[in-house]
């Protein structure tokens, strides 16, 4: 990195650089990032780490974000009016005077009518002030029509903070996506969906380096894709179709895929949900023999690492049988536990109580083993109702573990 006085001292040679954003939809260029570069003896240096590099004194670090503000704003009527702008901001410099200084640059390049264009992209994570004020100071922007976006969302991040900020981007970094950490990652990009769902939000992927990502992206809901495997950062604007044609035969090589995987998953779970119907009817399973519960727990050993029996307002009427160390023990201390604060229990009794078949739920990691799994349920008579756990081996070998 560059000597912080050696920057100070080439101010004048700031420009401004421009990253497209590319839309899931129309394939086409929605914005541009701007961001700052120096560009001395051949170099070009971006000016993001002097930006947030706190050993910096404030003022000189403000005044930088100023400077870039001014040198990429000044070619915005290049940029077409139907483009957004997405300007990042590092928030704590943002707050010295509750971003009054960034509003009033903005508007000496943009219209007041034509501020909805402008997204201001800020780092919850970073913010080491009072959220609430941060929360007050974008509201402000937002009267004007000026967006929000928040950036790096990740394992860093505060989902309860991101939902205070009601931000209508949220910025999800695909530098850390590898096969390594996939179940973590899942749930980790499962949660922020969620939450983007519930406070009406758009996921832009960012920093996508490889078509592995931007699939990635695409199959987990981003509706905004940006980083260097599409278009690096330059002082020149492109053509918003340039990569039309390539996110069409990208796009249809994605849902090709995804219809080939989908299906072949349907028709394994509907199989493995028949071949475990036809097992629990052949035992007939209750609550009030448990030796039949265990007998089935042997039969299902392939399939199941756990079984109960519970009643349709969730209360457990059997102790677990639990496979330990390869063999089935019973668990009496789970008796009349009550499970109906778990997500979609009480949904899931009454579509078997009027469609009288078994269910299979979801991918999710089980609370006690840590285990990603799914759990077969069946109504077993009129008031109880039985759960096995799956395996993740089971799941994985079958390729239904996504």
């Amino acid at each position: 990195m560059m000597d912080a006085i050696e920057v100070l001292t080439n101010l004048d040679q700031i420009h401004g650089y421009y990253q497209p954003i590319f839309s899931a939809d129309a394939h086409t260029v929605i914005a541009y990032e701007i961001s700052g570069y120096l560009q001395i003896q051949g170099q070009q240096i971006n000016l993001k780490d002097f930006v947030n590099n706190e050993d910096i004194p404030e003022e000189y670090r403000i005044d930088m974000e100023h400077k870039i503000l001014h040198a990429a704003l000044a070619k915005i009527d290049e940029i077409a009016p139907e483009i957004d702008i997405y300007i990042p901001s590092n928030p704590n410099l943002l707050m010295q005077d509750f971003g009054e200084s960034h509003f009033n640059i903005i508007q000496q390049y943009i219209e007041e009518k034509d501020l909805q264009r402008i997204v201001l992209v800020v780092s919850e994570h970073r913010f080491i002030g009072d959220i609430n004020k941060l929360h007050h100071a974008l509201r402000y922007f937002t009267t004007f029509g000026v967006k929000i976006a928040v950036q790096e969302v990740g394992a860093e991040s505060h989902l309860e903070h991101i939902a205070l900020l009601a931000p209508h981007i949220l910025k999800v970094n695909t530098r850390d996506l590898n096969y390594d950490s996939w179940s973590a990652q899942s749930d980790m990009i499962s949660a922020i969906g969620s939450l983007a769902y519930k406070i009406g939000a758009n996921l832009l992927f960012e920093d996508i380096e490889t078509v592995y990502q931007l699939q990635f992206a695409w199959k987990n809901g981003g509706r905004f894709y940006q980083g260097p495997y599409l278009a690096n950062p330059a002082m020149t604007f492109v053509d918003k179709d340039i990569l039309k044609e390539r996110f069409k035969k990208e796009c249809q090589q994605f849902i090709t895929s995804e219809k080939k995987m989908l299906e072949a998953q349907y028709l394994q779970l509907k199989k493995l949900r028949e071949e475990l119907e036809a097992i629990v009817h052949r035992v007939k399973p209750t609550s009030d023999n448990v030796s039949h519960l265990e007998y089935l727990a042997e039969l299902l050993d392939n399939y199941s690492f756990r079984l109960y029996i519970c009643n349709e307002d969730g209360f457990q009427l059997t102790p677990n049988v639990m496979r330990i160390d390869g063999n089935w023990e019973l668990q009496p201390r789970a008796i009349n536990k009550n499970w109906s604060w778990r997500p979609y229990f009480l949904q899931t009794i009454i579509k078997m109580r009027n469609d009288q078949s078994g269910e299979i739920s979801e991918l999710y990691r089980d609370i006690e083993t840590g285990e990603i799994t799914r759990t077969f349920s069946i109504a077993i008579n009129e008031h109880e109702y039985l759960f096995v756990d799956l395996s993740y081996d089971y799941l994985y070998e079958h390729k239904i573990f996504r």
